[in-house]
């Protein structure tokens, strides 16, 4: 179950970054904001490939505690990253106002909450499948 729900909760942080891209996203973000437009999307997208691959890694490390603590990080980002949103709401360059672009953002921010609230009762000790 917990394997389950820390795959659904950072599906859907990838989800929201591929809505991200269609929202330019880049243009509220404190650095790639002051970039040219062009180049702020490039690396936007770019920077996401080694981001996703280290995640990646880190969530399906042979190591349980490397695993624990970074489906823990991430899930705790999750829940961050949707008060950051929300806090954004209004700015004027923030698009993310459909109901798709809501749900995966305050979803994945729900997602991520009940993940780390219910990750030691979700947590089994013996023959754990993190």
């Amino acid at each position: 179950m917990r394997n389950l729900l820390f795959n659904l909760s950072f599906s859907t942080l990838l989800a929201h970054e591929l809505d991200a891209m269609t929202q330019a996203e880049w243009r509220i973000l404190f650095v790639l904001r002051r970039l040219p437009d062009l180049l702020a999307r490039n690396l936007f997208v770019t920077l996401h490939v080694p981001a996703v691959a280290i995640l990646l890694w880190l969530t399906q490390h042979p190591l349980e505690a490397v695993r624990r603590w970074t489906r823990t990080g991430l899930a705790s980002f999750m829940f961050i990253h949707a008060g950051l949103h929300w806090n954004l709401r209004n700015h004027p360059l923030s698009t993310f106002t459909s109901p798709l672009s809501l749900s995966l953002i305050y979803g994945a921010g729900l997602l991520g909450f009940v993940y780390v609230v219910f990750a030691d009762l979700l947590y089994v000790k013996k023959g754990s499948t993190l």
